[in-house]
Parts: C-alpha cells; sequence; structure tokens
C-alpha cells in the first residue's frame, strides 16, 4: 500500500521549482532585447555630452564655373622674340660695284677725262678712305682687278693685284692720313688737277702689259686745312674704257714696305709729267 505522505512531499518538491523559474512573455522578451541597445546609446550620448563642441568650417559659396570658349572663337595673340638683327658684311658700292663690272669687259682706245661726275665720285671715295684712315671706302677709285687681269702679261696678275698694289696702295693711304694730322677731321677736298697733256698712251709690250691703255702721272689732291690750302700727288692715273682710276698713289718705284706721300707742297703745287708706265 502506498504511502501518501511521500507522494505529498514529491509534489511540494515540484512546485517548488516551478516557481523558481521566470517565466516571461512575448513582449517581455522583446524588452530584454531591446534594453541593452538603448543603454548603449545613452552612453555614447553622455560620453559625447562631455567633449568640446566641434568646430564647424563654413562652407565655401559655390561659383558657377565660366562657359567653355570653342577654340575657333579664341583671340591669339601671337608673342614674338626680340629680333637680332644678322650680322651682315657690308657690300661694295654701287661706284665699286661698276668699277669691277667695266674691269671685266674688254679695253677701248677712249681716251679718259677727269671732267666727268664718274671720275668726282672716284675722288671724294679716295678722300673718303685718306680722312677715315681706311682702304675699303677708297677702292672704288681703284683700278679694277678683272682689268688689271686682262693689261698684265705676268704669270699670278691677280695675286700681284691683291698683295702688291692694293698692299702699296693701303699702306700709302695711311700716309696721307698721318699728313693730314690732327686737323684731319676737318680737312676739305677742294679739287683734283689732271692736266689734259700729261695723258698718254701705253702701246702693248711696253712695261710688261699685253694691251695698250693711257696714263696720267702726277695729278694732285688739293684740299684744305685749318685755313690754308695744301695738295699732294697722285704717282699715276691708268685708264680703263675712257675712266681713269688710281693705280699708284704714292709712287711708283718704291724701297722699302712703307707709305709714301707724292711731292706734297703748301698751296695747290705744281704737276710735273714723269712719263711712267
Amino acid at each position: 500500500m502506498a504511502l501518501r505522505g511521500g507522494t505529498h512531499g514529491g509534489s511540494r518538491r515540484a512546485s517548488r521549482g516551478r516557481r523558481g523559474r521566470l517565466r516571461l512573455t512575448p513582449r517581455g522578451r522583446l524588452v530584454l532585447l531591446i534594453l541593452p541597445v538603448v543603454l548603449a546609446a545613452l552612453v555614447l550620448l553622455i560620453a559625447r555630452g562631455s567633449r568640446s563642441p566641434a568646430l564647424r568650417v563654413p562652407r565655401a559659396p559655390h561659383v558657377p564655373s565660366a562657359p567653355a570658349i570653342p577654340l575657333a572663337a579664341a583671340q591669339t595673340v601671337p608673342v614674338r622674340a626680340p629680333e637680332t638683327p644678322p650680322r651682315t658684311r657690308q657690300g661694295p658700292s654701287p661706284l665699286a660695284l661698276d668699277a669691277i663690272r667695266q674691269g671685266e669687259l674688254p679695253q677701248t682706245p677712249e681716251r679718259p677725262t677727269a671732267g666727268t661726275a664718274r671720275f668726282h665720285e672716284e675722288m671724294r671715295a679716295l678722300w673718303s678712305g685718306i680722312t677715315r684712315d681706311s682702304v675699303s671706302p677708297a677702292m672704288p677709285a681703284f683700278f679694277p682687278e678683272g682689268a688689271y687681269v686682262q693689261v698684265k702679261a705676268i704669270y699670278g696678275a691677280s695675286s700681284d693685284w691683291s698683295y702688291r698694289l692694293v698692299h702699296d696702295f693701303r699702306l700709302d693711304i695711311q700716309a696721307a692720313h698721318g699728313l693730314l694730322g690732327d686737323r684731319g677731321a676737318g680737312a676739305r677736298l677742294v679739287a683734283v688737277d689732271v692736266p689734259a697733256s700729261f695723258a698718254h698712251w701705253i702701246p702693248p709690250g711696253v712695261c710688261y702689259n699685253r694691251i695698250g691703255y693711257w696714263e696720267m702721272p702726277n695729278a694732285r689732291v688739293v684740299y684744305r686745312i685749318g685755313g690754308a690750302e695744301r695738295s699732294f700727288g697722285i704717282a699715276s692715273l691708268i685708264g680703263w674704257r675712257g675712266v681713269w682710276y688710281v693705280v699708284h698713289l704714292g709712287a711708283v718705284e718704291r724701297r722699302g714696305a712703307n707709305g709714301y706721300i707724292d711731292d706734297p707742297e703748301s698751296g695747290r703745287g705744281t704737276p710735273q709729267d714723269s712719263g711712267t708706265c
């Protein structure tokens, strides 16, 4: 026979165990799930509230961009570098070029004269070279190389023209410039006396020449300096196609490599007929 008392005690224990458990409703469960999240949010807000307020930087105003300009409508302003003039050598004067051309043409028997505009231009060129102490401006008055090569029956006539005649002409230009002295800048050309009676024809075969030409010795350059009139000679003029040219300024025969002045005098001087080649 079962004891009642034992059954009753086990029932109590079971009842106590059921009372010790917490029964949650669905709403309670939801609260438990949300509560940690709420607590974390509160902690974050409190932490932020304890810090310094954030510095707010005002936003820059919006500036609309400029509309694009089509290339066809844009204006281009070219920028040029400063121009550097090229280095150029000054070429021969028209008078010198004409003398060169004349020298390449054949000789004629025409007798030269000093009364032409051409001869006056040559003498002004000669005077310019003397006052400037430079042979270059005086070259239009000098016997052309081409003509000299045609005249002379010698070997190397072109070299003889360059290294002897022009060289001597340069030395004589320097000597005449020295004659003018410190007052040379104020010296003025007055005239060039060319005695027509001194002109004579040099036939072929004389003085190493293959063709004939006219020659004029001792014409005189007349100039004024410091209120006084002075002069010096041109040792020899030579004619080519009816035009006089200087071939020897200071001297025909030379002793040493020096410049010469032909018979410098006060006043106009007196030409002397020497009958040179």
